[in-house]
């Protein structure tokens, strides 16, 4: 990091560089939005019909009665009788957020997209001054309000860097706007504990703790360097310079894994009916690598028990994208899997496709044989064409094996954390 922190004589901005927003409890506004009779309510969007299972977001009446994200829904409902627990619907989520995305687009270019819920916009001059910038913040907001819903609502944060502007997102929930003015801002954060800032979560703060920093003000008055050192890594630098407001950019990253994975429902717990489950995931993963036009070496297949034992293995192969190498695979792995947990009943079954390479990367003539090159090109070009017929049909008009039928009426595609699925992938 010495190239990209030490020695350097820049100065952090001393202008508005950036809006950031964050769409309030997403999820269940969004159900709110489209389900009236849910509107006003307690609402927890679930994962499956059980109750014990955890809510994967609250509606902020719920919240408001203690019933949080990661609350157990047997907890939930006595702290709340009359909760409404909703299947998530996660490709719902997703054509919300296009449409979302596209009114914000009316007011500004998005820069980057965060993840389902949040992005960050970069002011361009003309909009710097916190006169203008407060009064596009305001039109966002009216745009969601007129063109979306009254009741998907955002925070909205002004700041010198996206760190900043995240921050300020939330210091004011539901429907906030925060502006952190450069050079004028230190009191504001000096208010928040130090776990109310992105980044540092429970073995930070204890770090920060047994070095002696127990409060905001602390870590701002602390040097980059002894921040680095907290830290132990070259990330406690770039978080000191982010937090007094200076820019430093995201490295790029590249995709590293594609993978699904799936909490069974109680009818596909048995081994040999959850098969089916691993067979789908597998193939809509190989069907996402095609897609990104890359190639895989390693699969990985992990189960968790209903007795709460972990289970995992992986097989390497030659650089493919086609369906049958890899579900191969995944039968061998499966056999060895009923063999070594005496056919336990299974709770959650989670596929990876790892080691992957763009075709440029790789030389497609490694394979053995002259015959073997020939069955994979096949293999190819069979997949290819169920992704076709898919495409064209609907999903699952082609399949390996049986489609199995769950509550939800689609199997593996779920909204990660800082990845927004493809609507495609519900129909693969």
């Amino acid at each position: 990091m010495q190239n990209d922190t030490e020695n350097r004589n820049f100065k952090p901005p001393n202008s508005l560089n950036w809006l950031f927003f964050d769409l309030n409890s997403y999820f269940a506004s969004v159900e709110q939005q489209d389900r009236p009779e849910l509107r006003n309510k307690p609402v927890a969007i679930v994962p499956s019909n059980t109750d014990s299972t955890c809510a994967i977001a609250a509606s902020y009446e719920a919240k408001a009665l203690g019933i949080k994200t990661g609350t157990k829904i047997y907890e939930a409902k006595k702290l709340c009788p009359d909760l409404k627990c909703v299947l998530a619907r996660h490709d719902i989520y997703v054509e919300y957020h296009k449409r979302i995305f596209a009114e914000v687009e009316n007011h500004i270019p998005i820069t980057k997209v965060c993840s389902i819920d949040e992005a960050a916009c970069k002011l361009l001059k003309n909009e710097q001054s916190p006169i203008q910038a407060i009064a596009l913040a305001h039109r966002i907001k009216k745009g969601l309000r007129v063109n979306i819903g009254e009741h998907v609502k955002c925070s909205i944060g002004l700041a010198p860097n996206i760190f900043l502007a995240k921050t300020a997102t939330d210091m004011q929930k539901p429907n906030g706007l925060v502006i952190l003015e450069p050079n004028n801002y230190k009191d504001q954060l000096f208010n928040l504990s130090l776990n109310d800032l992105c980044g540092i979560g429970f073995n930070i703060e204890r770090r920060l703790n047994n070095a002696g920093v127990k409060t905001v003000e602390h870590l701002w008055n602390i040097s980059p360097k002894h921040a680095r050192k907290i830290w132990g890594s070259v990330a406690g630098e770039i978080f000191w310079y982010r937090l007094h407001g200076y820019e430093i950019p995201d490295k790029p990253t590249k995709k590293r894994v594609i993978g699904h994975s799936r909490v069974l429902d109680p009818k596909f717990r048995p081994s040999d009916k959850a098969y089916s489950m691993a067979l789908h995931l597998t193939v809509k993963a190989c069907a996402r690598l095609r897609r990104y036009e890359l190639y895989a070496r390693k699969f990985t297949l992990s189960i968790r028990t209903m007795d709460k034992h972990y289970w995992a293995s992986d097989r390497s192969f030659s650089p493919t994208q086609d369906n049958f190498t890899v579900t191969k695979a995944l039968e061998e792995m499966w056999r060895k899997m009923q063999w070594e947990t005496s056919k336990a009943k299974l709770f959650k079954v989670s596929i990876m496709l790892n080691d992957l390479y763009e075709s440029k990367e790789i030389t497609l003539d490694l394979f053995e044989t002259a015959g073997l090159e020939n069955k994979t090109i096949k293999n190819v070009k069979l997949s290819n064409a169920m992704d076709k017929l898919n495409k064209r049909f609907g999903g699952n008009t082609v399949n390996l094996g049986t489609c199995p039928k769950t509550s939800t009426g689609y199997v593996g595609t779920k909204i990660a954390f800082t990845r927004v699925p493809e609507l495609e992938e519900f129909d693969e």
